[in-house]
């Protein structure tokens, strides 16, 4: 039942009160002593006069609400001058002033409209509980689903780049390699968030399409001849169309189809220039260019890090983006060597895995026998 609580210390019109709102439905809790009713608490609405004794009826409004913060406020009062009116709602937080004597039919619609605003508040906070435990939910639900998402993107990632590896061995590691330079060289320039990932996708995929290209020139231990090499510069857009159909992947595609164009517009497939080229595809033509100097090929050792500086002092503008350059001869080498490690021991985790730690003859990794073979 709807709880109020009415104060007046005239006990005659207490009386008149109760009677009035006990007929109308409501549970009436009375008290002539404001001091005693200031202790009250668990009504919903409070009804009390303005000039008593000890309390007034702000005093009492002001102290029923540190206990009884929810409760509806109205008041009662003979002296109808704008001064108390001010006062009782500037410092009681009062709903309704009534004056003395009341018309009886203002009376209940107050006390109704007193009742239904405090349902309605109730029912806005518990609603807002219950918005706030479903925004948890959902946030916790979308946080799962991101995980998900970002493990079976990493899946689908390592996938690839192992289905390349198993025609070209030389990809995985330099394109794991290039896709940590990647992010690094990114974050220097200010990239955050999702840009760094889809960075660090598109460089670590730069060469999926060569899965499209014929074993006999993507293995010629030689050079390629003109026909060749079309077939061979056709590979950005074969890995750009396998990824295009991967919405999530769609970012991480376009540095894939621009990552062999140049600044200066004589790369290819499409010939882009400048800022015509994404940003992410000017971060790799730099730092595939730092790790081809860097690294061991089957003609010649990895020359140092001072060569790969050079070159690329030397190329910005024409080959290379020159505030990329900027950037990348800003950054300590030895940034760069604990990237390279960081893939070393890579590297080496996933050879004991496949290998369990085992050697052959000649100190190679021998194949790790499968399980009750």
């Amino acid at each position: 039942m709807a709880r109020i609580l009415v104060v007046d210390d005239d006990v005659l019109i207490l009386a008149a009160l109760s009677r009035i709102l006990q007929a109308e439905g409501y549970e009436v809790v009375m008290h002539s002593d404001p001091v005693v009713a200031s202790r009250e608490q668990g009504f919903d609405v409070v009804l009390t006069d303005f000039m008593m004794p000890y309390l007034n009826g702000i005093e009492l409004l002001s102290a029923l609400r540190e206990k009884n913060p929810r409760a509806v406020r109205l008041m009662l009062t003979a002296a109808a001058d704008f001064k108390v009116a001010s006062e009782a709602v500037n410092r009681g937080e009062v709903f309704r002033l009534l004056g003395k004597p009341w018309a009886l039919s203002e009376l209940t619609s107050s006390i109704r409209q007193a009742f239904e605003h405090h349902r309605l508040v109730a029912a806005n906070e518990r609603l807002t509980r219950e918005v706030a435990d479903k925004n948890a939910e959902l946030l916790a639900i979308n946080m799962d689903l991101e995980r998900r998402v970002v493990e079976r993107t990493t899946g689908l990632l390592d996938g690839l780049i192992s289905a390349l590896d198993y025609r070209d061995t030389e990809t995985q590691w330099h394109s794991r390699r290039v896709s940590l330079y990647a992010r690094r060289l990114a974050q220097e320039i200010g990239l955050s968030g999702p840009a760094l990932d889809v960075v660090e996708q598109g460089a670590l995929l730069h060469d999926i399409g060569k899965i499209g290209v014929r074993d006999s020139i993507l293995l010629k231990p030689g050079p390629l001849t003109p026909d060749e090499w079309v077939e061979m510069k056709q590979h950005p857009e074969f890995g750009y169309r396998m990824m295009a159909k991967m919405p999530y992947l769609h970012e991480a595609a376009l540095i894939v189809l621009q990552h062999q164009e140049r600044w200066d517009g004589k790369g290819y497939p499409l010939g882009l220039k400048g800022e015509e080229i994404v940003v992410g595809a000017r971060i790799f033509c730099l730092v595939d260019t730092l790790d081809a100097i860097t690294s061991d090929r089957p003609y010649r050792k990895g020359r140092p890090m001072s060569v790969a500086r050079d070159e690329v002092r030397r190329c910005a503008g024409t080959q290379f983006d020159p505030a990329l350059a900027e950037a990348f001869l800003g950054l300590p080498e030895t940034e760069w060597a604990r990237i390279r490690r960081e893939v070393e021991l890579m590297e080496e985790a996933e050879t004991h895995r496949w290998t369990g730690g085992k050697l052959n003859a000649q100190g190679e990794p021998m194949p790790a026998r499968a399980s009750g073979a």
